[in-house]
């Protein structure tokens, strides 16, 4: 009638099932959880609309690069308007190479 367990080894392993349910349920409950938070649904069906997926790629692409070139103007200008305000300063060596820098940039510019 003895099938090798004890009622008290039943109990500990009866624990140890809850134990580990709770534990499986916890984490199912974050992996849901952390599937909700990145959009995961809306990704797959962005995937499986390849048009949607090309064109959102395109115009994210576009707008990168129209931010790039946009932001690089700023910065040479901002650059060469620093690089006038040394020149003003007379400052020795620096000065002469900063004015025939600018003298070359602003040939280049207008032919």
């Amino acid at each position: 009638m003895s099938d090798g367990f004890q009622p008290e080894e039943v109990a500990k392993e009866r624990y140890r099932e809850r134990q580990l349910q709770r534990r499986l349920i916890i984490r199912l409950a974050r992996l849901s959880r952390d599937l909700e938070r990145f959009n995961l649904a809306e990704y797959i069906s962005l995937l499986n609309n390849p048009r949607r997926y090309l064109l959102l790629n395109f115009s994210a692409g576009l707008f990168r690069g129209l931010g790039f070139g946009v932001g690089a103007t700023l910065l040479a200008a901002l650059l060469l308007y620093l690089l006038q305000r040394l020149v003003v300063l007379n400052l020795p060596l620096i000065g002469d190479f900063i004015a025939e820098l600018i003298e070359i940039v602003n040939q280049h510019l207008k032919g």
